[in-house]
């Protein structure tokens, strides 16, 4: 991989290796889709940041002390996998993360996934139009956490296991060595 870390997974047949698996990655990446498979095969709870940051139906975020709360619950487990593009959770629970997994895809395919898939969660036709232009800037932006430079640092940073996957082909290579 350019620029990144891609290791095997240091995984047994039963998932032993992993334990606290936190997935960043931009909108449309595919991140809640990894983390639904892995942790079907690892048999841990997953959490989606959009769950704990948003308010039901998108009508609004969640205040930030109880967003943080939730989220300190779901990494107070022994073990997870939490998944989402909030670098200012990931730095919350950085400490914990046993096992990091960027997925580093193209824009565009982020972009088609997400126009695919359509608005979930009881979103608006105008939320989901806000989100294809946040995705759009995922490398743009700068001095911001939800970024392609924040998510970079965090990989650089990340002590102990960390996979930087490119394609839905290199998530299901390492799915089938989980």
């Amino acid at each position: 991989m350019d620029g990144g870390v891609v290791r095997e997974p240091p995984l047994s047949a039963d998932g032993q290796g992993i334990d606290r698996v936190f997935i960043i990655g931009n909108g449309g990446s595919g991140k809640t889709w990894l983390a639904e498979q892995l942790a079907e095969k690892l048999g841990v709870p997953v959490f989606h940041l959009d769950d704990l940051h948003w308010l039901p139906n998108f009508s609004g975020e969640r205040p930030r002390h109880e967003r943080d709360q939730l989220v300190a619950e779901a990494a107070d487990g022994r073990s997870w996998i939490i998944e989402g593009l909030y670098g200012s959770i990931l730095k919350q629970v950085f400490s914990r993360v046993t096992t990091l997994i960027w997925l580093d895809v193209p824009d565009e395919e982020c972009i088609s996934n997400l126009v695919q898939r359509g608005q979930t969660g009881g979103g608006t036709a105008e939320q989901f139009e806000e989100l294809l232009a946040y995705t759009r800037g995922y490398r743009l932006r700068k001095n911001h956490l939800n970024s392609f430079d924040a998510h970079q640092w965090f990989f650089d940073q990340h002590p102990l296991p960390k996979f930087r996957l490119s394609s839905r082909s290199e998530m299901a290579a390492f799915l089938g060595k989980v």
